[in-house]
This record gives C-alpha cells, structure tokens and sequence, in this order.
C-alpha cells in the first residue's frame, strides 16, 4: 500500500480534510483527461493525484476565517 507523508505534503496552514477534498477534485480531473482523450493509463487517478501534491504542483487555497 502507497503511504506518503501527509505533512510533506501539507505547509502547515492546510487541514487534511482540505487535502483529501484536493486530491480527490484533482484525481476525477486526471479520470475525466484519460477518459476523455482515451489514454489507457497503468497508474490510478488517485495516485496521480497525490503524486502532484507531493511534488506541490497545486496549491491548496482554504478560505481565512475572520473571528
């Protein structure tokens, strides 16, 4: 099983529940690209997906909340 390192991945402002809704919008983006270009892909969407965060090819923008 794939187990990366959630804080490599996060800078620290980030919540994980923002990560995994990230990775998952990112990973039906990389579904639909293969789908739609009708690439026959070895590797899975998510994995993907997780690969671009960890290498921090997106970032993750989380409303500031104001007290």
């Amino acid at each position: 099983m794939y187990k990366p390192s959630i804080d490599n991945m996060l800078s620290g402002k980030e919540s994980r529940y923002s990560l995994v809704v990230a990775v998952a919008k990112r990973a039906r983006e990389i579904a639909d690209e293969i789908e739609r270009e009708g690439i026959i892909e070895e590797e899975k969407p998510v994995l993907m997906a997780i690969e671009d965060f960890k290498k921090h090819k997106y970032e993750i923008l989380e409303p500031e909340i104001n007290n």
